[in-house]
């Protein structure tokens, strides 16, 4: 496990951009944190490593499609409780294709995630200051 620890979104981004390096098309990160955490920030700097542009939350679309090499595939499950049969299957498109799969809320979706998913929980912790996030990669 890499623990690393962000003082702002631009440094979250930052932590995230270098975590990009390892990642390939066919990658799924499942991103974990509180509302307000920073998991937006945290793709931000994904999605600036593959050369996307500029990066807004999916909540209400479910996906979005950042075009880069390869491309990122940004996902908030926040209103998905349990995936049913139709929402696997065109999720199974992402998940097993050849961009990278970044997922906000992913516990929401564990049981369809793959087994290589790599795991990012941002927790913030109030008493270390307002923009004070731990970021754990495992």
């Amino acid at each position: 496990m890499e623990i690393y620890e962000s003082m702002s979104p631009a440094e979250t981004a930052e932590i995230a951009d270098g975590f990009a390096e390892r990642l390939g098309p066919g990658s799924v990160v499942a991103l974990v944190g509180g509302l307000g955490a920073g998991k937006t920030a945290f793709v931000r700097g994904i999605a600036a490593r593959f050369g996307s542009g500029a990066v807004t939350s999916p909540t209400y679309t479910l996906v979005n499609h950042y075009d880069g090499e390869p491309p990122v595939y940004h996902f908030d499950v926040y209103r998905i409780e349990s995936p049913d049969e139709d929402t696997r299957e065109w999720m199974d498109e992402y998940l097993f294709g050849g961009g990278i799969c970044v997922i906000e809320w992913a516990d929401n979706i564990k049981d369809i995630l793959p087994d290589d998913a790599l795991r990012v929980e941002i927790k913030k912790d109030p008493a270390r200051g307002e923009n004070f996030r731990e970021i754990r990669i495992c």
